[in-house]
């Protein structure tokens, strides 16, 4: 009994100073980081599901590839932010919120030209939204891990603002 209680209490000790460091690395995380973190989530998950229905449902070749692009690029931008969000100890979403389902379930009730341009309306100004975000926190979120995400990620949004203009007005 006291050679399993020599291993079990370092064991249970070490898990509640885990705990406490979890807890501890949430409670660091602003305010201001973690309504970024909310926000960008949806923006990102949106434009995942979106560019899927555009890879599916696109009219033109160019609004399949360019969907596929996006849930492949945000696929990856979501993880890592699930990864920093996690290790800060801050819920990370896995579901649509009211709003952003409304306007996927509106989108994927569209098809051809209506489709392509419904599409290319919704990705332009959820990048707007989500790249001015990205650029405020790469500036002055207090995390310096989100702050590396958000400039890498800002790249990768501004890099989609330009693929989407060369679809026109």
């Amino acid at each position: 009994m006291e050679v399993a209680l020599r291993y079990i209490f370092p064991a249970l000790l070490l898990s509640a100073m885990f705990s406490l460091n979890c807890a501890h690395a949430a409670n660091m995380v602003s305010s201001e980081d973690r309504t970024f973190i909310a926000k960008v989530s949806q923006g990102g998950m949106f434009e995942v599901a979106a560019g899927e229905a555009g890879a599916a449902q696109g009219n033109t070749q160019d609004i399949r590839d360019q969907g596929a692009t996006e849930a492949h690029d945000h696929t990856l931008v979501g993880a890592k932010l699930k990864t920093i969000a996690t290790a800060a100890g801050v819920t990370f979403p896995d579901t649509l919120n009211a709003e952003f389902q409304h306007e996927l379930d509106s989108l994927r009730g569209t098809s051809g030209r209506a489709f392509d341009a419904a599409y290319l309306a919704e990705m332009k100004v959820i990048h707007v939204k989500d790249g001015a975000a990205f650029a405020v926190e790469a500036k002055s979120g207090s995390d310096p891990k989100l702050r590396a995400f958000a400039a890498e990620t800002h790249r990768i949004v501004l890099r989609h603002i330009g693929e989407l203009d060369a679809f026109g007005p």
